[in-house]
């Protein structure tokens, strides 16, 4: 699972210019940050006042930790953020290295700025008010424990009728019912809902119309919180209106901040690949792609796979069911020009189930479910079996 950041996912300020600050703590508020504020260094002439917090422990010329700090208070080393105004540049400059920390000023013109930047070890100098959405952006992933991005898969028919959206419901019911935390995409708009699937298609939560008209970065955690749950698992679906069409900068945004909560993603997607699948296909780290084991189904997938490939990094085969003209899953894969990354034959009354109300993948035995729990165990590398 995504490990979080340490100094509970709140940025260090270090700053004595209150125009500055202010800024900073506009900034903050609207990336739902609650920063550490010091106006100046500690141990530094009496000046040092902190509002909350010290630089505990640095141990660094120039930046005497207090003793103790206040209660919550976070230091240099462990504030995952570290925003230092350049009217306190020359005043951190002994402090240890470290990943993270960026030179904030609202008038860099001073040519000696980047030379101040490079003595702390800045990553970048900022310059406010034209670097606000920046700085929000770095902030917000602070807040939401950004760590290892979530294990995103994408799934795609090779034909029609493949069976992709069954595999995709599967896979991301297993992966749930085996404890990771599981967001379900359903990039298709005229493949019926994978919420209807699920049945939750009168479940109370967003559904893609919603997110139309986002523009740049979209919260993780507020995505996740806002979709329903249905079987353990957040799910994206689309409503019952006409809307059919989501434009690509909000498919991107989207799809980056399930990303961004971690766990495991899985991304229903259509087999027209146009400008808005090519946005999430670039964000994906697998696609797996279902061919029936039929000759007609194998010619109709090559060229899904020609247009999936020109975005996605990785695309892998999925058989499913036996080729009756003596062509196993090995020689498909291989006609495709794709690892085989497994065979699914096909399960006898698993439509009927569906009809009633039972998702794929909710229960343990079967074929289906066979494949997921050993997909799942080898892609996160996890020795322990799926509970059923």
């Amino acid at each position: 699972m995504a490990g979080f950041l340490p100094g509970g996912g709140r940025p260090l300020i270090i700053t004595e210019d209150p125009v500055l600050l202010d800024d900073l703590l506009r900034l903050c508020a609207a990336a739902g940050a609650e920063p550490h504020v010091h106006h100046a260094v500690p141990g530094q002439g009496g000046a040092g006042a902190e509002e909350d917090g010290g630089l505990a422990g640095s141990g660094a010329a120039g930046v005497e930790g207090t003793s103790g700090g206040s209660a919550g208070g976070v230091g240099w080393e462990a504030a995952p953020l570290v925003l230092v105004g350049d009217d306190a540049a020359r005043r951190v400059r002994g402090a240890p290295r470290r990943d993270g920390v960026f030179l904030v000023g609202r008038d860099l013109d001073d040519p000696l700025v980047w030379q101040r930047a490079l003595e702390i070890g800045a990553e970048e100098v900022l310059r406010l008010p034209d670097a606000e959405s920046l700085l929000v952006d770095r902030i917000a992933d602070v807040v939401e424990g950004a760590g290892r991005p979530a294990l995103t898969v994408g799934v795609i028919g090779g034909s029609g009728g493949a069976g992709a959206s069954t595999l995709a419901c599967a896979l991301a019911v297993r992966a749930a019912r085996a404890g990771e935390r599981t967001i379900l995409i359903d990039g298709d708009p005229l493949g019926g809902g994978m919420d209807v699937m699920l049945g939750g298609e009168s479940a109370e939560g967003l559904r893609w119309p919603d997110f139309a008209g986002s523009r740049g970065r979209v919260g993780a955690g507020a995505l996740e919180e806002s979709l329903p749950e249905l079987h353990a698992l957040r799910v994206l679906s689309w409503d019952r209106g006409d809307r059919v069409v989501v434009p690509p900068a909000a498919m991107r945004s989207v799809v980056a901040a399930a990303r961004r909560r971690g766990g495991v993603v899985v991304v229903d997607l259509p087999r027209r690949v146009d400008e808005a699948v090519a946005e999430v296909l670039a964000q994906l780290d697998l696609v797996l792609m279902v061919v029936p084991g039929e000759l007609r189904a194998v010619a109709a997938a090559g060229r899904v796979a020609a247009g999936v490939r020109m975005a996605a990094r990785d695309v892998r085969v999925v058989v499913r069911g036996r080729c009756p003209g003596g062509l196993d899953a090995e020689a498909v894969a291989g006609l495709l020009g794709a690892p085989l990354a497994g065979e699914v034959p096909v399960e006898v009354g698993l439509p009927g189930r569906v009809a009633e109300g039972e998702p794929p993948g909710a229960q343990g035995r079967g074929a289906l479910a066979r494949f997921c729990d050993g997909f799942w165990q080898r892609a996160l590398g996890s020795a322990q079996g799926v509970p059923a």
